[in-house]
């Protein structure tokens, strides 16, 4: 297990990465399901902050596989055998998110022991096998089991003090890989890291329109067609197209390799753990989209304003973090800025007009407009400059 080759040429996701992310699919449509129930049953607050911290454990546990396999997959057998363990530990996570939702953690702290256990054995094999990193591979795997324990010991926390403690691990989960990464640089390469974030929102976005879909199913399954349901899927995929447009509209690894070229990883940190923000909010938006059509066939006793709020708030969320990781790299000024922060404003307030999924979905539809003719004429300039 030595480390790859960063400016390796035609590197890209192999089929053990994507068999894995099918994996983490579940678990995130279980997450979105579980948000649209919060949401339904009127704790709508409770169901946010849950959905915030389950989605943080799957993404994370994600992104440490993605980035270690970036540097390290050599595809031998115990490669393979340990990634399979990592999944059998996925699997776990996803059937307690249901539990996670009603402050029962066991379930998810298992499934992650048996992802960690499998990451750790990953990074003392690299560390025996790549002299040259070995203290930064070392470190990860200190790391990690030091901030698995304090996972085990939180389920023993008191339920008041559950939130600020996971956000206070959160951190400390942070620091492992900007403390690690300091001892030498792992051999991540820029294209593939790129083309697995990449994958992986096409995943939270499919998650969308598997949820809008299935309530829409549900609807007909009653014999209650109503048109201003259908306006819930005419508004849900002119959202989902646009921000799947926007977001593959700039080549993420680019950006990447600037930084790998450089001398700080600051921002590729802020470029990963970005991510974040564009991930849940767009597996959010599913659960929101399939709320909207509670409302309108009064399947579920929702608010016109809680059930609109589920979609704008997700959808500017995505949004303003597509420009902040996606866009901001590649051009800052205020030509990109002011369109996007125009569009989250607008976004925002048609949350108080009667169809705010229609709204919101022509609003990125006309974000994507303008930021495609600004860009086509950007580079104009620049051929006949």
């Amino acid at each position: 297990m030595v480390a790859r080759d960063s400016n390796e040429s035609h590197r890209a996701a192999t089929p053990l990465e994507l068999f894995t992310d099918l994996c983490f699919v579940v678990a995130v449509a279980q997450a979105a399901a579980e948000f649209h129930h919060a949401v339904a049953a009127n704790h709508a607050a409770a169901g946010v902050i849950s959905f915030v911290m389950v989605f943080f454990a799957i993404w994370w546990a994600w992104l440490n596989f993605s980035w270690f396999a970036s540097a390290y997959d050599n595809d031998d057998v115990p490669y393979r055998l340990l990634t399979i363990l990592q999944i059998v530990g996925v699997l776990i996570l996803a059937a307690g998110i249901h539990r996670m939702y009603a402050g029962d953690f066991l379930l998810g702290v298992a499934g992650y022991v048996i992802m960690r256990v499998a990451l750790v054995i990953q990074w003392l094999r690299a560390a025996s096998q790549d002299p040259a990193r070995s203290r930064t591979c070392r470190l990860y795997a200190l790391g990690i089991v030091l901030v698995q324990i304090l996972w085990v010991l939180y389920l023993w926390c008191p339920p008041t003090l559950k939130v600020p403690l996971f956000f206070t691990f959160v951190l400390a989960e942070f620091m492992v890989p900007v403390v690690a990464e300091r001892a030498g640089r792992t051999t991540w390469h820029p294209h593939h890291i790129a083309e697995r974030y990449g994958l992986f929102f096409i995943i939270v976005l499919g998650e969308s329109i598997l949820s809008v879909t299935l309530a829409f199913q549900g609807m007909l399954n009653e014999n209650r067609f109503q048109y201003q349901a259908m306006c819930v899927v005419v508004g849900g995929i002119l959202t989902i197209f646009s921000m799947w447009w926007l977001y593959f509209s700039r080549n993420a690894a680019l950006a990447l390799e600037r930084v790998l070229n450089g001398e700080s990883l600051n921002g590729a940190y802020v470029w990963g753990f970005g991510h974040y923000f564009v991930f849940a909010a767009g597996a959010a938006l599913g659960g929101g989209l399939a709320s909207r059509v509670d409302y309108w066939t009064n399947r579920e006793p929702i608010s016109a304003l809680a059930s609109g709020v589920t979609v704008t708030v997700p959808v500017a969320v995505l949004i303003a973090a597509l420009w902040f990781v996606q866009l901001r790299p590649h051009d800052c000024t205020i030509r990109t800025f002011g369109p996007f922060a125009s569009a989250v404003g607008l976004v925002l307030l048609s949350t108080f007009s009667p169809a705010p999924e229609v709204l919101t979905g022509i609003i990125c539809v006309a974000l994507l407009v303008i930021e495609l003719r600004m860009e086509s004429r950007n580079h104009l300039k620049h051929v006949h400059g």
